[in-house]
């Protein structure tokens, strides 16, 4: 459906949801379908546009790897992730799978960091050189961490008590680490920091750089 057209329909939606409102004193669930509707039209405009690369430079492109079938996938999502941050979307997710190594553990570590390191590094650089880096918080980790302890065929278990995540941007010190594991990195023994922590760590950030 063309834009015009669709905005038509959105419009006589509108009316018709207004007009409810109008006949009822108050009604807090209208009101919140009349603003969905309006940000799902200004969404759905807005997409083809932020998700064309076309107007992206082969320069950035080959940075973020898209020239490389082992880069492709996640290079291009960490470059729609720039570009949805600068058109204003607050909350962005990329995902890189295939993490669960109970196998294998030297031959696929090399696979996922040839994936992801170009991309990542990519990501970072260019918002820093276009001035958002400040702006933004980058968080990278995963549900949980791996074992130092081997598996049968080369492999680490899974491991809640003590793992690394990165942050990155947003007012963050840099060249910073917090907390320190045991001396087989199976558990959190200094600066232990609980989910809830960290996520309060990324609000707060997020809150202190919402533009005015």
């Amino acid at each position: 459906m063309k834009s015009d057209a669709q905005r038509k329909q959105i419009d006589l939606i509108q009316s018709l949801n207004q007009d409810y409102l109008h006949q009822s004193e108050a009604d807090a669930e209208m009101e919140g379908v009349i603003e969905a509707c309006e940000m799902a039209f200004r969404m759905q405009t807005a997409a083809p546009g932020i998700f064309d690369l076309k107007s992206e430079t082969d320069v950035t492109q080959q940075a973020y790897g898209l020239n490389d079938a082992t880069t492709r996938d996640l290079g291009t999502q960490c470059l729609l992730a720039r570009r949805l941050a600068e058109s204003g979307v607050r909350f962005i997710e990329i995902s890189s799978g295939c993490w669960d190594h109970h196998n294998n553990l030297r031959q696929r570590m090399q696979v996922n960091a040839r994936q992801i390191d170009q991309p990542i590094a990519a990501l970072i650089a260019d918002l820093k050189q276009r001035g958002m880096l400040e702006d933004t918080l980058l968080l990278w980790g995963g549900e949980f961490g791996r074992t130092t302890a081997g598996q049968g065929n080369y492999g680490r278990n899974h491991n809640s008590r003590g793992y690394t995540m990165l942050a990155a941007g947003g007012g963050m010190k840099s060249g910073f680490h917090y907390g320190a594991t045991g001396p087989l990195s199976g558990a959190a023994i200094e600066g232990k920091m609980h989910l809830h922590d960290l996520h309060a760590t990324c609000c707060t950030c997020s809150v202190s750089i919402t533009p005015s």
